[in-house]
């Protein structure tokens, strides 16, 4: 199973959502995402938020179109992508996708990317990835790992999560490595290409950021 999330982030960050609709995918709205899925013909069948980015006709409009609606008060300790990873966390899929997570403020941003570690912190092996019009954003934990050249996202980039990454070793890219140490705040692992259809990259200790863009 696949779960996709829409997040009220601004819609020119958006990547073709139209190429996400498999049929086991099933659409979860956030907040205004709610509004720009309904107006591209895709209906959720659940959705968070306390719509307070919406107008009062936009969430009446919202609210005549989807059975399940998951509102809540302003004040809270969760953000609204936060209760909705965290439902689509608890039923168990495959991969979760969240769209509409970046672009426009950067506290927004820091925070759905530190929202990917939750499934490592939990034990659960759903692959959470964070996409829009030009990037895609995962994490992992230590591992050796596949990963496939892309034509239209070439560059990879590694970047630390945590204060160290120990054995960073990549095969198969133009600059490859062996067994390095990467530190909280090094650049040496960005925009980096696979010269191979695929490639691994592993280390032993840390947690690693992996984003695949775009110019």
């Amino acid at each position: 199973m696949i779960i996709n999330i829409l997040a009220g982030g601004p819609e020119d960050h958006l990547p073709d959502l139209y190429q996400y609709t498999e049929t086991d995918a099933i659409w979860v709205g956030v907040d205004r995402g709610v509004y720009h899925l309904l107006k591209k013909n895709i209906k959720p069948e659940i959705a968070f938020g306390d719509f307070d980015s919406v107008s009062q006709n936009e969430l009446s409009f919202i609210e005549s179109q989807v059975a399940e609606l998951k509102r809540y008060q302003p004040i809270k300790d969760e953000t609204d992508t936060e209760l909705a990873l965290n439902w689509a966390l608890e039923q168990k899929p495959k991969t979760i996708r969240l769209f509409g997570a970046t672009g426009g403020r950067i506290d927004h941003l820091f925070a759905n990317v530190q929202l990917l570690f939750n499934p490592l912190k939990s034990g659960q092996d759903a692959d959470i990835l964070l996409i829009d019009r030009y990037n895609e954003i995962f994490l992992k934990a230590p591992g050796m790992y596949k990963i496939k050249k892309q034509a239209k996202k070439k560059y990879i980039s590694f970047v630390p999560l945590t204060l160290d990454i120990t054995d960073l070793t990549l095969t198969g890219f133009k600059y490859p490595l062996k067994n390095r140490h990467i530190s909280l705040g090094s650049t040496l692992c960005i925009s980096n290409e696979l010269v191979s259809d695929c490639g691994t990259f592993s280390f032993s200790e840390g947690i690693l950021i992996v984003i695949r863009s775009h110019d």
